[in-house]
């Protein structure tokens, strides 16, 4: 039995084939529709979610399974004080796999302990977010043919970012990917990231602060939301949040074939008039979602 706590429990190889069957499920749906059949998916969630917990929710009843569980701590037996490790023993008893998401960094690895059935991490505080992460990759490698020889700038909230942590962590076991990394200097790439990951893997990168001096470079521009409460004085705020909303005039500067992405929700960091530009696949990537999510599913209860 597994779990998935983070990208990095699947080997490049196991990725790979993650992302082939995902990719197979996009185009023949048909083939997966009673996959699951018999099967029941628990969706834990200690705190709101739409895209996470709806997804996986579809993921399930689009393989034939069904879905149990409860969207928030408070109704659950967490509010009567039950902890993860007995309330996964519970679920254990009613499901075969169970998504789990939890304010508390570590939660879903603990939950993973005491299961009998496999356990995915749906986001555990500013940790980890590893099906969100398999979400980028599918896109990238649906949209753009692969994982290798790409650009990627990484705009926003890299500091606090756990989807840009993430991302860089599991693309920088492919070739040739090269980062641009955009934020303010308040909210620049922590030092662990930037001398433990990316020097140490000798993985090229650039530090910029102007969107701007980012574009003409770019296949891939994953932005990320820059939050007013990180900033020690609204001055500082204010001279650089502008820096940072995507505009069709920012885009005249990129490539015709520049992919835009977002871990979603966005909030003003890219403005609705990009919406229609066909680079943004910001909301095409929440519908590859569902089919990683599909994939990760069958994988862990060994279809086939």
């Amino acid at each position: 039995m597994r779990h998935l706590m983070s990208p990095l429990d699947l080997t490049v190889e196991e990725l790979d084939n993650l992302l082939t069957l995902a990719n197979d499920i996009e185009h023949h749906p048909e083939k997966y529709a009673d996959a699951c059949k018999g099967k029941k998916l628990a969706t834990c969630f200690y705190e709101p979610s739409t895209r996470t917990r709806l997804s996986f929710e579809s993921a399930m009843l689009n393989l034939g399974g069904s879905v149990l569980g409860f969207s928030s701590a408070d109704s659950s037996s967490a509010a009567k004080g039950e902890s993860v490790s007995d309330t996964i023993r519970v679920i254990s008893c009613y499901a075969d796999i169970c998504a789990i998401r939890h304010p508390k960094e570590g939660a879903a690895l603990v939950a993973s302990l005491k299961s009998s059935i496999p356990v995915i991490n749906a986001g555990d505080g500013g940790h980890q977010h590893p099906t969100q992460t398999l979400t980028d990759l599918l896109t990238i490698y649906s949209l753009k043919g692969g994982l290798g020889n790409l650009t990627i700038g990484l705009c926003g909230d890299l500091k606090f970012g756990r989807t840009v942590h993430s991302l860089i962590h599991a693309l920088i076991r492919y070739p040739n990917v090269r980062f641009v990394l955009i934020s303010p200097e308040e909210l620049k790439i922590p030092d662990y990231i930037r001398e433990d990951v990316l020097k140490k893997n000798d993985v090229p990168f650039t530090e910029l602060e102007r969107l701007e001096d980012a574009m003409s470079d770019l296949d891939i521009l994953y932005m990320t939301r820059v939050q007013k409460e990180r900033f020690f004085n609204e001055e500082d705020y204010v001279r650089m949040k502008d820096y940072y909303i995507l505009t069709k005039d920012k885009l005249t500067l990129a490539k015709e074939d520049m992919m835009i992405l977002h871990p979603l929700p966005r909030v003003n960091e890219i403005s609705v008039e990009v919406d229609d530009d066909p680079r943004a696949v910001y909301f095409q990537q929440a519908r590859y979602g569902v089919y990683v999510r599909m994939a990760l599913i069958l994988t862990l209860l060994k279809w086939r």
